[in-house]
């Protein structure tokens, strides 16, 4: 059992947990929790390392099991040690040092996702999984996003970041990756409603951040604002979910039309 917190992999796990610098130099991120490790190993990542303590649940044991059988080295850890390491209040017990994962946006895009200054790793990590529900083909974080292996962002997303391609790009490259794609920008003041949309055509969505919403670099590239009708004087959904209701028109859409 280890118990040192200076322990070089103990050490290297505090690193990646606190650290975006440390995460880009090593070209790895940590997964807490049986769920996302579960999801990672699920969708092929195969992890360097886990650490892991006695106290673990039944659930925990199967995964661990799993993992032994593919000989991936596991480091049993004191509840203090893995206290350290965690990023969370109420550590699960388990978790694992893996590869970022590097998934490509296919060359021809149905869905895109702009995601332009979302700051709240909570809001950030929602999106994801929102996005890969409704079978996005990639997401592009513009500047000002957070950084989408943020810890908190990684809870939120529950293993999309596994099945999801997200790329972190300026403007003129996500310009240049989309090419000809119309790009509607979702807005309070937007003068088209979401569902009047053609949204069964190959297109892509920008959401701003919380606070100001998008900058207006990104209204430039827009081809048109929309907006979601809202009743009792709300001004404004949560960037989050404002991107589901968004993004499941589009499926809606193109269920209904295959």
């Amino acid at each position: 059992m280890i118990t040192s917190l200076q322990n070089d992999r103990v050490k290297l796990v505090r690193a990646l947990q606190s650290s975006g610098r440390s995460r880009r130099k090593e070209n790895r991120v940590v997964l807490e929790g049986v769920r996302l490790v579960g999801d990672a190993f699920a969708a092929g990542t195969i992890p360097d390392f886990l650490f892991y303590t006695q106290d673990i649940t039944a659930e925990s044991q199967r995964l661990l099991a799993m993992l032994q059988e593919r000989h991936i080295p596991y480091l049993e850890v004191s509840a203090e040690v893995m206290t350290h390491m965690a990023d969370t209040q109420t550590p699960q017990g388990i978790l694992a040092v893996v590869a970022l994962p590097e998934l490509e946006i296919p060359k021809s895009i149905n869905i895109a996702l702009i995601l332009d200054g979302v700051a709240d790793p909570g809001n950030l990590g929602t999106i994801l999984r929102t996005a890969a529900a409704a079978s996005v083909d990639g997401v592009f974080l513009a500047p000002g996003c957070v950084d989408p292996f943020n810890p908190k962002v990684l809870r939120s997303g529950m293993g999309a970041h596994f099945r999801l391609p997200i790329v972190r790009l300026n403007w003129n490259d996500i310009s240049q990756r989309l090419g000809k794609l119309p790009i509607y920008l979702a807005d309070a003041d937007g003068d088209k409603r979401y569902h009047e949309v053609d949204w069964t055509q190959p297109s892509a969505l920008i959401i701003g951040g919380e606070a100001r919403g998008a900058e207006m670099e990104a209204r430039q590239r827009a081809n048109a604002i929309i907006s979601i009708p809202m009743g009792n004087a709300a001004e404004s959904l949560n960037a989050a979910v404002a991107t589901g209701v968004i993004l499941f028109e589009m499926r809606r859409q193109r269920e209904s039309s295959s």
